[in-house]
């Protein structure tokens, strides 16, 4: 099953939004340090409300050692990002694929870009919205992968 991975966050909420969205999905949540807030922050507690024990948390320090359990498990690095090269809709996913996003402020860094497979834009007819909230971004590109995949019956 795609896992969703989250690169630098920095605004609580969403990160506790995320999470909530991966508790329901059964989606494994990769949380790239360093953050811009700390793992007890209240606010991000009480947007996963009571749904954090069944988040499947996990917490790198940094990129490296993300890098580090990555390639033990495998997978395509699919970057996310207003610039991406690929409609994710049009996109074909694969199970073991890893969706990756930035933090709100920059998005993903340019080294991290590079490092991925492919990256993805979702589409926008405003051009002065210059990107959604980064929650519902992960929302939307998680639940088009798990539609592909046949995990929504």
């Amino acid at each position: 099953m795609p896992q969703v991975v989250l690169v630098n966050p920095l605004i609580p909420p969403n990160t506790g939004n995320i999470a909530r969205t991966c508790a329901a999905t059964g989606t494994e949540l990769h949380l790239v340090g360093p953050l811009g807030f700390e793992i007890s922050d209240r606010y991000l507690k009480r947007a996963g409300l009571d749904y954090w024990p069944f988040v499947k948390l996990h917490y790198h320090e940094s990129l490296e050692a993300f890098k580090a359990v990555h390639q033990l498990r495998g997978g395509r690095w699919l970057g996310f990002s207003v610039g991406g090269r690929c409609n994710y809709a049009s996109f074909q996913f694969q199970p073991d694929d890893w969706l990756l996003f930035g933090s709100e402020t920059t998005g993903l860094a340019p080294e991290v870009k590079s490092a991925c497979d492919t990256t993805l834009y979702i589409p926008m007819n405003e051009p002065n919205v210059r990107s959604l909230n980064l929650s519902v971004s992960v929302a939307v590109g998680l639940f088009e992968a798990r539609r592909q995949l046949g995990y929504l019956q």
